[in-house]
């Protein structure tokens, strides 16, 4: 999508633009953005509020999760389940706001910014940015005026944007990009496996049901031993080697 067919209320930015927003309770429409939305988890999203809940992976997945499988997108798409209550409200919001706030999903700390990334050259990605100027949100009209960059840096944003494009390699892998790969449903269960059943992911490869076919590095091997973390890295590289043979 290019910036001549971006929706009305989307807006092209660079990192250096300034603005002004803020969200707080006082803020009128607080929390009407966490209604009536198609919320998209990340991996890890998933790891980081399944942890703070102190649930297991798949428990997670089974409680708060549905997973679209689209023919049309080459992966399955796990989605944030959503309140029966007319708004289609989120199922972690109540009056005085989100609950699980220090493990908010990457898009709403990034709310109303959104970032597309695309492999560069390098182990830099190439950055994308836009603005979303809904009409419900007045939090435009709050706080002073700061950089894209700063407000992202303030959301917490920096270590959920470098576990994400950790997934580019695999994502925007050459086989893809040139349509070469189509996944088997097999390969489906093992995207799903590696990179949002983490708990499970763990105890198959420690019980040797899959396996890496180089030596674990130190930090994956710490991944085996509970790091949640190095373990998603793990799970990338393990469907990088099925997937495509690296």
């Amino acid at each position: 999508m290019t910036a001549d067919n971006l929706p009305e209320h989307f807006q092209p930015v660079t990192a250096d633009q300034q603005f002004t927003f803020a969200c707080h309770p006082g803020v009128p429409c607080f929390t009407e953005c966490c209604r009536e939305l198609d919320l998209a988890l990340t991996p890890y999203d998933v790891l980081r509020l399944k942890r703070q809940l102190q649930l297991t992976s798949g428990q997670f997945l089974e409680q708060y999760v549905i997973i679209e499988w689209d023919e049309e997108q080459l992966f399955p798409t796990c989605y944030l389940t959503m309140v029966d209550d007319s708004r289609a409200s989120c199922v972690f919001v109540n009056e005085q706001g989100c609950f699980v706030y220090t493990d908010r999903p990457g898009s709403c700390r990034a709310y109303p910014v959104g970032r597309g990334a695309a492999r560069g050259e390098g182990d830099t990605p190439a950055e994308s940015l836009i603005l979303l100027r809904e009409s419900h949100c007045q939090g435009f009209a709050e706080g002073g005026q700061q950089t894209m960059r700063a407000y992202l840096l303030d959301q917490g944003l920096e270590v959920y944007n470098r576990f994400n494009d950790a997934l580019l390699p695999l994502l925007q892998h050459p086989n893809i990009q040139s349509r070469t790969f189509r996944p088997s449903r097999q390969q489906l269960d093992q995207y799903i496996l590696a990179l949002y059943d983490l708990d499970q992911f763990r105890r198959q490869m420690a019980d040797g049901r899959i396996a890496l076919q180089r030596p674990l590095t130190p930090a994956q091997l710490q991944g085996l031993a509970g790091d949640d973390e190095e373990l998603l890295l793990l799970g990338v590289r393990w469907l990088l080697q099925e997937f495509f043979g690296e």
